[in-house]
């Protein structure tokens, strides 16, 4: 187990590496410059040179990479050129929305894939089964950010069910927090429950059919004891993978849907930075994704020991 998670840890190091190198390059090779969007299309040669000096842009890029990689080392993600905060600080005012509305999202995307993947796995090749399959490949085309603006229209304009935008006021408390995140998290609930239905059941189709189910049944067991008790516990690891990667994913990707409601989040910033060339806001916010991806990885791995005693590392 420790060679197993100490071979985990060297992986994440090696991959954020690469994500920080990736970032670093295309961020550079972009058209755009952060000292002409600071200035205004009247800047003179002069003035963006001294900008390009202030920020450290005019030295080589091999010794923009190097300082920059020294500053990683010391768990520094440099500065913001626009904010002029620490990049930490920036990502972190941003990040309760973010968490909020993933945590959310997901919670409305298992409560509605789980139960009917079970079911349209136990009543296979029925009216329902069929139903459900269709509708999981239609909210899975559907573009989030045109889903959320119907649902703008019809649920917060025209029922006033939810507020239209945004986060509510500095004052607000956590319920009117919650309020303004639900329509998002509905937005994207509904298209990632698309893909945890099919993997529900498709785990459910592959161990109903095994030796253990139909024993179980000989014994007398009823039906949902069946289904919930053997399959389902039988059938779990692949459903925990695919929702620790949707979590994963919503985590770092909900930059549509923030941008769409106005909510003050970490896609939003990382849309307005990417806009100003915030070299560093974009670095930082890469780097932090490419991070919660890859431990949400290893905390899944680490719960099949408790899903499944058969897993070994």
């Amino acid at each position: 187990m420790a060679r197993y998670i100490f071979h985990r840890l060297a992986g994440m190091i090696v991959v954020l590496f690469m994500v920080a190198t990736i970032t670093f390059v295309i961020t550079r090779i972009a058209p755009g410059d952060p000292a002409t969007v600071m200035l205004g299309p009247d800047a003179t040669a002069h003035d963006i040179a001294i900008v390009h000096e202030k920020l450290g842009l005019d030295r080589p890029l091999p010794v923009q990479y190097l300082l920059y990689l020294g500053k990683l080392g010391q768990g520094d993600l440099g500065r913001s050129i626009f904010l002029d905060r620490p990049v930490a600080t920036a990502i972190a005012e941003r990040a309760e929305p973010t968490i909020l509305l993933t945590l959310l999202a997901i919670l409305i995307a298992t409560a509605i894939a789980i139960p009917l993947g079970i079911y349209a796995a136990y009543r296979r090749g029925s009216v329902f089964d069929q139903v459900a399959t269709t509708v999981t490949m239609l909210t899975a085309s559907l573009p989030s950010f045109w889903l959320g603006l119907v649902l703008i229209q019809f649920l917060a304009v025209r029922l006033q069910w939810f507020p239209v935008s945004g986060y509510g006021g500095p004052d607000a408390g956590f319920g009117e927090r919650v309020q303004h995140l639900l329509l998002p998290a509905l937005v994207l609930g509904v298209a990632s429950s698309s893909l945890i239905l099919r993997f529900t059941r498709a785990s459910m189709l592959d161990v109903l059919g095994d030796d253990y189910v139909r024993t179980a049944r000989s014994k007398g067991a009823t039906e949902w004891r069946v289904v919930m008790r053997h399959a389902l516990k039988n059938a779990l690891i692949p459903i925990l993978t695919v929702i620790g990667l949707t979590a994963a994913l919503l985590l770092s990707g909900a930059v549509v849907v923030e941008t769409v409601f106005g909510l003050p989040g970490i896609g939003n910033l990382v849309v307005s930075s990417v806009l100003r060339r915030d070299y560093p806001v974009i670095q930082g916010a890469m780097l932090l994704s490419a991070g919660l991806y890859v431990l949400f990885n290893f905390g899944i791995d680490m719960l099949y020991l408790a899903v499944d005693p058969r897993v070994r590392y």
